[in-house]
């Protein structure tokens, strides 16, 4: 497994993925890509210097977004993921035939992007917010923190034995979480967070879902990325 880095800038016939690398919305995309074998034109962007084809694509100015070739736009990470799976899922990380596991993995994505990831903004930049403390919004991201290690005190993936979509769509958060304070971090009682965090920032996957691109508007470049055959 690994990325296929050659220029593809006159290959139309690829969809077109905008994407910004330290972004956890973008790099769970971009794990559902890898992960599914698919491959995409990858267009790396600067937040603060969007490029006018994906915000005319897509106004709201977030990334990622997947533009594929019929004009079709996709702009939710959830939803790229689950595009890219649906076309084709060899590690059945959606679950299939199994109801109740993917309706757990939807509630664990929900919490984690609705009520966990707000309150990690906050944690991350506190001085942003003076109403509470950095301790306080940590305190209210460990909830959600907590839920998790009961879970992986049980089984080494928030599914079982095999990671899921879970697992892919929320570690990228959990990490973020994470570096806002490593050494309270690495000392928390959060023992099986930590191990299964650990397993995820290091597995070849992610590794190759960070690699560094030049930006697009910079270069004028966009690169094939996806599976490629050993």
């Amino acid at each position: 497994m690994g990325l296929a880095p050659r220029n593809c800038t006159s290959n139309m016939l690829l969809p077109t993925l905008y994407s910004f690398r330290r972004c956890p919305y973008a790099m769970r995309a971009r794990l559902g890509i890898l992960l599914s074998g698919q491959k995409v034109s990858l267009k790396e962007i600067i937040l603060k210097h969007k490029p006018e084809p994906m915000l005319a694509a897509s106004p709201k100015g977030t990334v990622p977004v997947l533009i594929l070739q019929d004009g079709t736009v996709i702009e939710e990470s959830l939803e790229i993921m689950c595009w890219a799976l649906t076309n084709n899922d060899p590690q059945n990380l959606l679950l299939s035939h199994n109801p109740q596991q993917q309706e757990f993995a939807q509630a664990l994505i929900h919490t984690n992007d609705h009520s966990f990831k707000p309150w990690l903004d906050k944690y991350k930049y506190a001085d942003r917010y003076p109403e509470h403390s950095e301790q306080y919004y940590r305190q209210q991201g460990e909830q959600y923190i907590a839920q998790l290690e009961s879970i992986l005190s049980k089984q080494p993936q928030l599914m079982g034995h095999q990671a899921s979509i879970a697992d892919y769509a929320i570690f990228p958060f959990i990490r973020q979480f994470a570096s806002v304070d490593k050494i309270w971090f690495a000392h928390s009682d959060y023992l099986n967070v930590q191990r299964w965090l650990k397993a995820h920032v290091e597995s070849d996957d992610f590794s190759a879902i960070m690699k560094k691109y030049p930006t697009w508007l910079e270069s004028g470049d966009s690169f094939e990325f996806g599976l490629m055959s050993n």
